[in-house]
């Protein structure tokens, strides 16, 4: 599961995340804590709280003094959102940009994709 390319703090941000996104983690539902994740993944405490923290800051998990970690109201919209926006800057924009330098126009690109989605 740990992939080697990226910080282990950040892919456990990710995890959360993802959890949050598909549904497994609800708004306002409580995050397993960091001793969890670090026997999990076999990792220091201060390694998986460095990840569950940048949530914090991020605003997608609050705290609740002396019980644990929670998932923020709207989290799931904002990271949508956050994603979307993502997804918007790395791939379709450069996608785009590469269909025009090869004379591609939108509806050609878009019968690909639509294509394309087909045997997906």
């Amino acid at each position: 599961m740990i992939d080697e390319s990226k910080p282990i703090f950040v892919q456990i941000a990710e995890q959360i995340e993802d959890d949050i996104i598909a549904g497994s983690l609800a708004e306002e539902g409580q995050v397993p804590s960091t001793n969890e994740f670090a026997a999990f993944y076999r990792i220091n405490p201060a390694t998986a709280g460095k990840g569950v923290n940048r949530l914090v800051d991020d605003g997608i998990l609050y705290k609740k003094r002396g019980i644990g970690m929670f998932v923020a109201e709207g989290a799931r919209a904002r990271l949508i959102q956050v994603r979307k926006d993502r997804f918007r800057d790395e791939f379709v924009r450069p996608l785009i940009a590469e269909a025009a330098k090869l004379g591609i126009d939108p509806d050609q690109l878009s019968e690909m994709i639509s294509t394309e989605g087909v045997s997906a």
